[in-house]
C-alpha cells in the first residue's frame, strides 16, 4: 500500500527502468503514455482534444518520465489494455458498459491498473452506475488530503483543484480503493480535463491552468510509482 513515503525518487528510479527521457516518442515498451477510455453509450469520450497532449508535455517536463506526445485509444477490451497505466475517460453525456467490459475494467483495475474518471459536467450519474457495475460492493468515497494523489509531485494541500463553476459546488476529489490502492480517482464538479486544454479554448487563467496541470502531473506519477515495473 502507498505512503507518504512515495517521493520523486522513486519516480526517478521508475525512469531508469526506461531508459532516457522520450518526449513525442511513439507510444511503445520505452514510452508511457495516457490511455483514453473509449466507451458506449452516446457520450463524447473524445472531449477535450488538445488536453492529454498538453498533459503529456508537462509530464514529461516535470518527471522526466519517458512520455509518448500523444495519448493512445483503447475500449475496455482492447487487447493491449494492461499495456497502459493510466486509463483516462471523461466526457459530458452517457457512458455504458457491457458486461464483458465491465469485467475487463475490473481485472485490469485489479491487477494494478488505474482509472482517472474526469466529470466533463454531465457524465456524472451514469458514470455512477457503470462503477456499481465494476465494483458493486464498493463505494466512491472522498479521498483524503494527505494522500500521496496530493502530494507525489506537486503539494495540493486543497486537493482537487476548481476549474469551472456549474452548480456553486465545490470540486470532489472521490476515489475507489481496493485492499488500500487507490484504483479509480473520480475528479467531479471541477472541469480539471478543460484546464489541460490549450489557454484560447477556454480562456482560463494562468493560475488556474497551473493548479490543473499540476493536478494531472500527479495523477499520472501515482499511477506510475503504484504499479509494479
Amino acid at each position: 500500500m502507498l505512503s507518504g513515503a512515495i517521493t520523486l525518487a522513486l519516480i526517478a528510479g521508475i525512469t531508469a527502468s526506461f531508459g532516457q527521457p522520450q518526449v513525442g516518442a511513439a507510444a511503445g515498451p520505452t514510452a508511457l503514455t495516457i490511455a483514453r477510455l473509449h466507451y458506449d453509450g452516446g457520450g463524447d469520450w473524445y472531449a477535450n482534444p488538445s488536453s492529454l497532449p498538453n498533459l503529456l508535455t508537462r509530464i514529461a517536463r516535470d518527471t522526466h518520465l519517458p512520455v509518448a506526445a500523444r495519448e493512445a485509444v483503447v475500449t475496455p477490451l482492447s487487447p493491449d489494455l494492461h499495456d497502459y497505466p493510466f486509463l483516462y475517460m471523461t466526457g459530458h453525456g452517457n457512458v455504458s458498459f457491457s458486461d464483458e467490459e465491465l469485467r475487463a475494467l475490473r481485472g485490469y483495475l485489479l491487477s494494478g491498473g488505474f482509472l482517472h474518471a474526469d466529470d466533463n459536467y454531465g457524465m456524472n450519474e451514469s458514470f455512477r452506475r457503470e462503477v456499481k457495475g465494476i465494483f458493486p460492493d464498493k463505494e466512491l468515497v472522498p479521498v483524503p488530503l494527505d494522500h500521496p494523489v496530493y502530494r507525489i509531485v506537486y503539494s495540493l494541500p486543497d486537493g482537487l483543484p476548481k476549474i469551472h463553476e456549474h452548480d456553486g459546488l465545490p470540486a470532489e476529489g472521490l476515489g475507489i480503493l481496493h485492499e488500500g490502492r487507490l484504483v479509480i480517482y473520480y475528479s467531479y464538479q471541477s472541469d480539471l480535463g478543460d484546464g489541460w486544454e490549450d489557454q484560447d479554448v477556454h480562456g482560463d487563467p494562468h493560475h488556474l491552468r497551473e493548479e490543473a496541470l499540476k493536478m494531472g502531473v500527479n495523477l499520472f506519477s501515482f499511477s506510475v510509482a503504484q504499479r509494479k515495473p
